[in-house]
């Protein structure tokens, strides 16, 4: 005879499985996006996930679901190196110096492609994730400022498009072979940040909806 809690472990176990499938597949669709690009066949994803093309059809009916979890993963992980930056980080520049690497870890240029016109940029879940991590780093970038280290005239735009840009370059392109000089660059991006500024930029503060609209 079975107890309560014993079926209860049986029947919970296939939900399990089902949410460790789903992770499989967004971690492997996230790395072959950042290698080839957006555009490589599903059924690559669900060999490198090692599930059946059933399991990924089963999470994620199209491309454009499954591009946009993974466009979100990737921000939930941001949030979350903002949020850790916040707490851990005593010095508020050092803050954002650690914020700045993780996205870098998290390749966002490879992943900037994705969001192109054909994308559903008001996806309630693509809106809640998008929010909450530029408030996230909205805040790590207002405690530097506060604090007078960081330099008055940037934006989190100029800040994302520097990572971007510094990270890697495009998906597919050997990329992979600099990596080891991208926190070296970023951290020289970094000091340049710094307050008191060394000069004056040109044009004004770049803001996330700035680039949105560009």
């Amino acid at each position: 005879m079975q107890t309560a809690t014993a079926v209860q472990r049986k029947a919970a176990r296939p939900r399990a499985d089902a949410l460790r499938n789903r992770e499989r597949i967004v971690n492997a669709a996230r790395e072959i996006f950042v290698e080839h690009g957006s555009d490589v066949p599903l059924d690559d994803i669900a060999r490198r996930a090692g599930v059946g093309n059933a399991t990924l059809y089963r999470n994620f009916p199209d491309r454009d679901a499954l591009v946009r979890e993974v466009v979100c993963s990737v921000m939930d992980r941001m949030a979350q190196a903002a949020e850790q930056a916040l707490a851990e980080s005593g010095d508020a520049f050092e803050a954002l110096e650690r914020l700045v690497h993780a996205a870098a870890d998290e390749r966002i240029s490879a992943l900037c492609p994705m969001v192109s016109s054909a994308f559903d940029q008001s996806h309630p879940d693509l809106k809640t994730a998008r929010e909450r991590t530029e408030g996230l780093i909205d805040e790590v970038m207002d405690r530097a400022r506060t604090a007078g280290q960081l330099r008055p005239d940037v934006g989190v735009g100029d800040v994302m498009v520097a990572v971007a840009q510094l990270s890697r370059p495009p998906a597919g392109l050997g990329c992979l072979k600099v990596d080891r000089f991208v926190h070296r660059h970023l951290q020289l991006f970094l000091d340049g940040l710094r307050a008191p500024a060394r000069s004056a930029l040109p044009g004004v503060a770049t803001t996330m909806e700035d680039l949105r609209q560009a």
